[in-house]
């Protein structure tokens, strides 16, 4: 499961393997087109409650990130899907259009995602 996460703004490339945006909002102004994507995955984005509550505040990020998680937990089937599409594609890029590339939900979410499959890993390993 190899990703990346990008500005959805920056141009595409070959390296980025499958384009995967991973907001709940579609980014104004753009075509599926334009951002050469290979599919939407908004269910696995922070509900919109708790996109309005941040508001991109770098003062709420610890708390933001919290929260997030806590979403993503209790959304097992938004995280399946992404799951199964980034094992389906060798390459994988994740788009966000935050302007805050450090303080975003694409941020939390790979931490989130690389955290779910390293205790994958430990725990096939324990089994073996």
């Amino acid at each position: 499961m190899a990703f990346t996460i990008k500005h959805a703004s920056e141009p595409a490339s070959k390296a980025d393997g499958a384009r995967i945006l991973i907001d709940r909002l579609w980014p104004r102004g753009q075509s599926k087109e334009k951002l050469q994507l290979t599919t939407w995955v908004k269910d696995v984005a922070p509900s919109t409650e708790l996109r309005k509550w941040f508001g991109h505040d770098p003062d709420k990020w610890e708390e933001f990130r919290k929260r997030y998680r806590a979403e993503l937990d209790a959304n097992p089937d938004a995280v399946a899907e992404l799951q199964g599409l980034l094992q389906e594609h060798p390459t994988a890029t994740l788009l966000f259009m935050a302007h805050d590339a450090e303080h975003c939900n694409a941020t939390v979410l790979a931490e989130y995602l690389r955290g779910h499959a390293l205790r994958a890993r430990k725990s096939a390993a324990a089994r073996a």
